[in-house]
């Protein structure tokens, strides 16, 4: 009730107005005509337009727009961002040697100097904010110190690592000398980037183990104790492939996520990029220890029959991600929820008469709120409420493939894609207004880009022949 006095106005730094406002709350709110003032990096206020009260240094009219939580990218490929299409390339000429991840993948990143890692980064950071993504975990890769500057630059949040690979034998493919490390080497590397990059607030580094079959028992273990020792989270991979089943299940009689909980290396902080080949007892441990995972809608199906609805409903952290380019050519985690949605049908719908398995909606809060939790964040992302950090989508409503537009949020989750999206705000800043990007010149990188990548592609072309 008031209390007869007139408030002076509250001055902020950013006061968006007039927009349909997705908050992706506990309550599902969604505000028409509503408002949000941001100050000092986090949202101070959320309600309608005719109640909103400041004087803001910039005033952002959200006229026929939606406005909702940035995306969250939870499984991310950095190193890779120049390989988009390549692999597609080759294949129109010769058959392409399977498993990529061995024959193609981790040879084009050790073809990477530090330059062309950073301008990974700025290709695929700033590809990143014009899709709508705000947030990304990076899988682990070479040089990732320069990833972190590049996020730095372009102005995304973000959480790097360390590609970690120290055994080879396992895999029936010759690791480049310059991907494969000791164990102490291994481990090194990765405490020295998580403890460089701790103090900051926007990009931290995670530890990173590649893959159970290219890491010794030895490792594993003390990458898992630092993690704790650190309250760290962990980026692998993990159930991907038949073949680390086959690996674990010959050489230690047990499935993957089994013997690493007899390793007792299971807990939260394990971040498991894809878990497509999960056993029901493997989910079962999934539940019981709170491992996060990221479901890549783009790739997944091709392995095996994900259960991401099973995953969400039973509570799990789960989130979305597109496994960098090679994974579906666009960054777009609009269409990669899209892409999971039709996989879920196709998945439940004929075995249990099951229409919707997950919704659109549902979706929409998998890659936002479930990449939060995922990413052990959503104390500060992941939705739009007052007192987190002003991670904030303005996307385009006004167009006919969203007319007639009743519900703003079956817009935003069933009609929206990535280049509707028209501003960015990460942090409290604007990073892109208007589709043009505030904080790096898109030009210059294009030229880089023509400058160094028939470099890179002719050393990787001697190495794949």
């Amino acid at each position: 009730m008031s209390d007869g006095t007139t408030r002076a106005p509250q001055k902020v730094d950013i006061l968006i107005r007039h927009a349909d406002v997705v908050t992706m709350d506990a309550e599902g709110t969604v505000i028409s005509d509503g408002a949000i003032a941001v100050d000092k990096g986090h949202i101070v206020w959320i309600g309608k337009t005719d109640a909103a009260n400041f004087i803001a240094a910039e005033i952002l009219d959200g006229t026929d727009k939606i406005v909702l939580p940035g995306l969250i990218d939870a499984h991310f490929h950095t190193g890779q961002q120049l390989l988009r299409g390549k692999l597609q390339q080759i294949g129109r000429t010769r058959p392409l040697k399977l498993p990529v991840w061995k024959n193609y993948l981790i040879p084009w990143e050790s073809c990477l100097e530090p330059e062309d890692a950073y301008l990974s980064g700025l290709v695929a950071y700033t590809n990143m904010i014009q899709v709508g993504t705000t947030c990304f975990a990076e899988a682990g890769g070479p040089h990732p110190d320069e990833f972190g500057r590049a996020a730095m630059d372009v102005g995304i949040r973000g959480f790097i690592s360390q590609s970690t690979v120290n055994q080879s034998e396992n895999i029936g493919a010759e690791v480049p000398a310059n991907m494969l490390q000791t164990h102490d080497e291994a481990l090194e590397k990765n405490t020295g980037l998580v403890d460089r990059w701790k103090d900051n607030d926007r990009v931290s580094a995670w530890f990173s183990l590649r893959q159970v079959i290219v890491c010794s028992p030895e490792l594993i273990r003390d990458i898992a104790a630092e993690a704790e020792a650190r309250d760290t989270k962990i980026h692998t991979h993990l159930c991907e492939g038949s073949y680390e089943i086959d690996y674990t299940t010959e050489k230690f009689g047990k499935r993957p996520t089994e013997w690493l909980e007899d390793m007792g290396v299971l807990s939260h902080r394990l971040h498991c990029a894809h878990s497509v080949m999960l056993s029901h007892h493997e989910m079962d441990l999934y539940e019981k220890y709170r491992l996060s995972s990221c479901h890549c809608a783009f790739g997944n199906y091709s392995i095996g029959a994900h259960r991401l609805t099973e995953m969400w409903h039973r509570g799990m952290d789960v989130g979305l991600g597109t496994d960098g380019p090679g994974g579906g050519g666009t960054l777009d985690i609009f269409q990669v929820a899209h892409t999971a949605h039709a996989g879920q049908q196709a998945v439940n719908a004929a075995a249990f008469h099951w229409r919707e398995p997950i919704s659109f909606q549902e979706l929409l809060r998998v890659a936002t709120v479930g990449g939060a939790r995922a990413l052990g964040i959503f104390d500060a992302v992941g939705s739009l409420e007052v007192g987190k950090k002003a991670d904030i989508l303005l996307a385009d409503a006004s167009q006919m493939d969203a007319a007639p537009h009743y519900d703003p949020l079956f817009t935003a989750s069933n009609v929206l894609v990535g280049r509707d999206v028209e501003t960015v705000i990460i942090d409290g800043a604007i990073t892109m207004r208007d589709r043009q990007m505030v904080n790096v010149d898109t030009d210059r990188i294009k030229a880089k880009l023509r400058e160094r990548l028939p470099v890179i592609t002719e050393k990787f072309d001697r190495l794949t022949a």
